[in-house]
């Protein structure tokens, strides 16, 4: 007689489970500036790019390597900056970044991409 209880237990843990991301994600859809929201759309695409480029790498081929290691490090490294513009221009995180403004995250984020992708595309030689 464990089997029904099991499968029920399991039932009402799944349950749980989508009734919390259900509201996490209305939370996120109610609460969240649009441009936070953006900013998080390509983290998202991002974080795609880089699992396809690794993917590619394992299952295809790896031919030329520092072309990989250079497309997945732009990656990683577009990641974080974003990522840090993301924590910059959060008005929930205002008390963090006195002394930097909106405008001046952008400009360090555009500036530090510029760098970012100047030597990735030097080490693709």
């Amino acid at each position: 007689m464990a089997g029904p209880k099991s499968s029920s237990k399991s039932s009402s843990a799944s349950s749980e489970t989508s009734a919390a991301i259900a509201t996490l994600w209305k939370s996120y859809l109610d609460e969240t500036p649009d441009r936070l929201k953006f900013i998080d759309a390509f983290l998202s695409f991002i974080v795609l790019s880089g699992a396809l480029q690794f993917m590619y790498c394992v299952l295809v081929t790896n031919y030329p390597f520092n072309a990989f290691l250079a497309g997945f490090a732009s990656s990683v490294g577009q990641f974080v900056l974003t990522a840090s513009l993301r924590a910059q221009v959060n008005p929930e995180n205002r008390s963090e970044f006195k002394e930097v403004s909106p405008e001046r995250a952008f400009a360090d984020f555009a500036l530090g991409s510029i760098v970012l992708h100047f030597f990735v595309f030097n080490f693709l030689g």
